[in-house]
């Protein structure tokens, strides 16, 4: 097997969705104790491993759905390039592996990741064929990573902050339903049934209406969470966060390719930017910056 296969079996790109699983390490300051660095990194690696095996058995279940997807067709097992006892072999061994992983960062973690593989079996034998379910199945997977993350420190999570996730997922996951109605035509169905019940109306409908409850969601998070009344600077970060969804917009609503997010986020210098001034300034307020005209 080429290691470009390999890569591309694993779908190493889409580990940059697991970057949630640090949401709470970041935000409670866990990295002021070396055990919550430890138990963070293991509940990391758990989750990109069991991800990957995730994508593997997806793949495996729509070997014959892909050879006629214009891009997936190009992908290792559908095109023949990686066999199917090959791939069977690397599932199972990174699920193993991804349990092994999680407990050791605890045995909480363990628990959040069998919640994550009963969403993808809920995902693959039932939900993935029905219209908005699916895309609401997919984001209950980034909430779990949040989960997790706190999972591993023994964190408490604003309810706000999984909202807020909540609905970023959501409109990743209706934006990419819309790329893939518009791309794929009248052979639509042949690779997604879902996509039967959609129109293009109601998707851009319904990636408005996320990326709306994502800012509004995440602006409430950044002034009455209980992390904003301690850090008050905080606020700060609100307005990458809202750069970041008028892009992606932007994108969406464009002649851009929006089909995988992961993609986007790799390649796109607005989104690059607006992901390290976020960083920056949470990083300024997490680390005590005083904004004298703010109420405490």
């Amino acid at each position: 097997m080429a290691f470009k296969d390999f890569l591309k079996l694993l779908r190493v790109k889409q580990w940059t969705k697991n970057v949630f699983v640090l949401a709470a390490f970041c935000f409670t300051k866990g990295w002021t104790e070396s055990v919550h660095i430890t138990q963070t990194l293991f509940a990391l690696i758990a989750m990109c491993l069991i991800s990957s095996a995730t994508y593997i058995t997806n793949d495996l279940f729509d070997i014959e759905k892909d050879r006629q997807h214009p891009k997936k067709r190009d992908r290792p097992l559908a095109s023949g390039r990686v066999s199917k006892g090959t791939g069977k072999v690397f599932a199972g061994v990174f699920a193993v592996t991804a349990f092994v992983f999680a407990y050791m960062a605890n045995i909480n973690v363990v628990y959040g990741i069998l919640g994550y593989v009963a969403i993808q079996v809920l995902y693959n034998f039932w939900l993935r064929n029905r219209s908005i379910a699916d895309v609401g199945c997919i984001a209950s997977g980034f909430v779990l990573r949040v989960v997790v993350g706190a999972l591993a420190i023994d964190a408490k999570l604003s309810s706000w902050i999984l909202l807020c996730t909540a609905a970023l997922a959501l409109m990743l996951g209706f934006g990419k339903r819309r790329h893939e109605f518009h791309s794929q035509g009248e052979d639509r169905q042949k690779t997604r049934q879902s996509l039967a019940d959609y129109t293009a109306t109601s998707l851009d409908m319904l990636v408005i209406f996320s990326a709306t409850i994502a800012v509004m969601t995440y602006s409430v998070y950044s002034i009455e969470s209980q992390t904003a009344r301690t850090y008050p600077a905080l606020i700060l970060t609100t307005p990458f966060v809202i750069y970041g969804i008028a892009r992606y917009i932007v994108l969406v609503f464009g002649d851009g390719e929006t089909g995988e997010p992961e993609t986007l986020v790799l390649s796109d210098r607005h989104l690059i930017t607006m992901f390290v001034g976020y960083v920056v300034a949470a990083g300024l307020a997490l680390g005590g910056l005083e904004l004298p005209f703010l109420l405490k």
